[in-house]
């Protein structure tokens, strides 16, 4: 058995791991620092290093550096419970092995151990990918396993040129996951160029993607470049790809296969350097058994799968994403808007259909309109309440509301599509609410 070292600053853990490996038969030496660590980690090799990510004034990042530097060999394992996208891809740049998140049950540790024991005489991957060490922002914010989970097989694909199929429901950041593989690809400064394939009708989708020449069809009055070739180098991605219509799936899956593309009209086809992402929010795998999606074209867009949970299965991320949005529109709006306890409980009991993005444009509203300057139980379930759809809106506006509609447009600068947003409306809901202020 080998000498692990274990860097844990909370006692109990520590304790806890130490002892469940030592009756596994490792020899452990469990520190509380990260000097601590750095110290021992000077004065020895350890094949195998356990270690929490916040500890101190520095981080397990140090920690990772140090045992690397040391030893490229050595298996870093990192755990947290405040896993961001960001720390993740920092951690897979600095070549972790894995990276756990909290809580966890004990035999999740033994068995990446053993993992990493097994690798441990193979030789290392070669690092470097990356040479730029800014990482992107993002509002992928979790703690949860399923959010580690996904952080680490972006982290691990985006390198790559491999077609990643993303799944969840509207709402879930989809389109984000896609933006995050794109800018920690090699194509990164190239274009990433999204299309919504349910938006276009099926006759313009061809020429869109494929570009067309002058006199293909009726309009087409100058030759027009498609989506792949205007993405060359880049990404593309492919929103709500199930909708498709099942006659153009043979082109899309010869383009998939051949990375070539014909315009409409033309009689050549000339070669498209792209990376294509797929993403949709329906059951693609059911549209195949029942005849609804060609089956060659899903095995070609599921290379890899990543599926984002619905916001409901992931409560105790609520927080987290509810007081990122709120520091971002008090920044926007230059409000001090507080959330309190309460207002978190509220948000977390609710079923959120519409995802992260519900909640996001519900915190914009109550950061423009929260009475006192403070989100409560109280303030959450009336905006809960004013953004549900409604049987009836046939009555006069009430006073509150008129107010409401008029402190948004105005904090939106008269942007009457984002003030719809926020509180929770059609557009053209908007209009006739405006007219009966008016």
């Amino acid at each position: 058995m080998q000498r692990l070292l274990v860097v844990e600053d909370d006692a109990a853990v520590r304790n806890t791991i130490a002892t469940f490996l030592e009756l596994e038969g490792y020899t452990v030496d469990a520190v509380s620092t990260t000097r601590e660590a750095l110290d021992h980690l000077k004065a020895g090799v350890y094949p195998i290093v356990i270690s929490d990510i916040y500890i101190d004034d520095r981080t397990g990042l140090d920690v990772l550096s140090a045992a690397r530097t040391k030893d490229p060999g050595c298996s870093v394992i990192l755990m947290t419970a405040r896993g961001t996208m960001e720390t993740v891809m920092a951690a897979t740049r600095g070549g972790v092995f894995d990276y756990i998140a909290k809580p966890f049950e004990l035999d999740r540790i033994l068995e990446t151990v053993k993992r990493a024991e097994a690798t441990r005489d193979q030789s290392p991957d070669e690092d470097g990918e990356f040479e730029d060490d800014a990482m992107p922002l993002t509002e992928m914010i979790g703690t949860s396993s399923a959010m580690i989970d996904i952080y680490k097989t972006v982290s691990r694909v985006a390198p790559t040129d491999a077609t990643v199929l993303i799944e969840g429901e509207t709402g879930t950041g989809k389109e984000m996951i896609a933006r995050m593989i794109h800018h920690n690809s090699l194509r990164a400064s190239m274009p990433f160029v999204p299309v919504d394939c349910g938006a276009i009708a099926p006759s313009l989708l061809e020429s869109e993607l494929f570009g067309a020449l002058r006199g293909a069809f009726t309009g087409a009055d100058r030759d027009r470049i498609g989506v792949f070739e205007s993405a060359n180098k880049g990404t593309v991605l492919l929103d709500e790809i199930g909708d498709i219509d099942v006659n153009f799936q043979l082109k899309l899956l010869r383009f998939l296969q051949e990375r070539e593309v014909r315009p409409v009209g033309a009689s050549r086809s000339r070669p498209v350097d792209v990376r294509v992402l797929a993403a949709t929010n329906r059951d693609v795998q059911k549209m195949v058994e029942d005849g609804r999606f060609r089956e060659d074209l899903w095995f070609r867009l599921n290379v890899v799968r990543v599926t984002i949970p619905p916001l409901r299965d992931r409560r105790p991320d609520i927080s987290l994403l509810a007081r990122y949005f709120l520091k971002r529109y008090n920044d926007r709006y230059l409000q001090d808007v507080k959330l309190t306890d309460s207002g978190v409980k509220v948000l977390q009991e609710q079923l959120w259909p519409g995802n992260v993005r519900q909640l996001q444009h519900l915190i914009e509203r109550l950061t423009i309109l929260a009475p006192q300057g403070r989100i409560d139980s109280e303030a959450v379930l009336d905006a809960v309440r004013e953004t549900e759809p409604r049987e009836t809106g046939g009555e006069s506006l009430a006073d509150t509301e008129a107010e409401q509609i008029r402190r948004v447009l105005a904090a939106t600068g008269g942007n009457k599509s984002r003030a719809a947003q926020i509180l929770g409306i059609e557009r053209k809901t908007l209009y006739r609410k405006l007219e009966r202020i008016r």
